[in-house]
């Protein structure tokens, strides 16, 4: 479906004219045929068998009314499924699933060891899956664990670099809007990328000077400088002829009603060469370390055991009290 497609379906759609295409779902069952292709023939039927049972309960959540897995995910998992595959058939020499054992898993996942636990998690659910169909005899997952500790592990910034930052999102007008927007969120009042992306017109109280950022169950006050550089961004979007109800908007979207694309706002902040999540992290680590971690979860609708990762595992000597006096 090309651009302009794209915008008649939005008209009609958002007069109740017509329905919505399903040129989503399309595009997805492509990306999954894809990856599934890619997997060498003698273990592809397993992953075919696997991708359909996961189909089947996607749909059954979508009638019970309950959460079904994203499009995403089931992706997620198929790349996942290739990977291995490739890895059997290259450096394993089998393209049996029956003749995978823990060795052959092992060596997978050392092959990455930062996405170990995602990994082993849909592991476990084909050769599960691939059990009780009876394509293998035992469950070469079963005795693995995860071996990753439940911590904090990223980077953040330091405080001249905080600095840095403010100083060009407040005070460059050679830097895009867009980057802008994002950046003071995420270093101000730790924004993540898709509560940005997402931020509407209607999210926005100006004489409150308040927004509403995803799923937090309160409006979110603004300081002068967030303030100003939300105006400057709405400015920028004053400028586009849209009906598009996104703060963010682009060339691609300023025809339709969808937000940017994620792709879109993954590269937004490319330009101060640090990523959004590196500058959100920040200011949770600080929030987690100087107020109770439950009381950040309420503000930013978080899990608490979410916001229990970011506790630091050491204490500044600064905070420390002088135990010589």
């Amino acid at each position: 479906m090309g651009t302009f497609a794209r915008v008649l379906e939005d008209f009609f759609t958002h007069r109740g004219m017509a329905l919505p295409t399903d040129q989503a779902e399309r595009l997805a069952a492509g990306r999954r045929k894809r990856r599934i292709d890619a997997v060498p023939g003698p273990l592809r039927p397993a992953v075919v068998a696997f991708d359909a049972s996961r189909m089947r309960a996607q749909d059954r959540a979508r009638r019970a009314g309950t959460r079904p897995r994203s499009n995403h995910t089931l992706e997620t998992a198929l790349s996942i499924l290739r990977d291995l595959a490739g890895f059997l058939t290259k450096h394993r020499g089998k393209d049996d699933w029956a003749l995978v054992d823990v060795h052959d898993i092992e060596a997978f996942l050392a092959t990455s060891p930062k996405a170990r636990k995602r990994r082993l998690v849909v592991l476990r659910q084909f050769f599960r899956f691939a059990r009780s169909q009876h394509i293998v005899l035992i469950d070469p997952t079963r005795t693995l664990i995860v071996k990753e500790r439940s911590s904090f592990r990223g980077r953040t910034l330091t405080l001249d670099q905080q600095r840095e930052l403010f100083r060009r999102w407040t005070t460059d007008d050679q830097v895009h809007r867009h980057e802008a927007l994002l950046g003071i969120l995420a270093l101000l009042h730790g924004a993540s990328s898709t509560e940005v992306r997402t931020l509407k017109i209607t999210d926005i109280d100006a004489a409150a000077q308040t927004v509403r950022l995803g799923k937090r169950p309160h409006p979110v006050p603004l300081d002068p400088a967030s303030w100003t550089v939300l105006e400057r961004c709405l400015d920028h979007r004053a400028k586009w002829p849209t009906a598009n109800p996104h703060v963010m908007v682009t060339k691609g979207t300023k025809a339709g009603r969808s937000p940017a694309s994620t792709a879109y706002v993954s590269h937004v902040l490319d330009d101060c060469g640090n990523p959004p999540r590196m500058i959100r992290s920040t200011r949770l680590v600080d929030l987690v370390n100087t107020m109770d971690p439950k009381l950040v979860a309420a503000a930013f609708g978080m899990d608490p055991q979410a916001t229990l990762i970011y506790l630091a595992d050491h204490i500044d000597s600064g905070r420390l009290s002088d135990q010589h006096q």
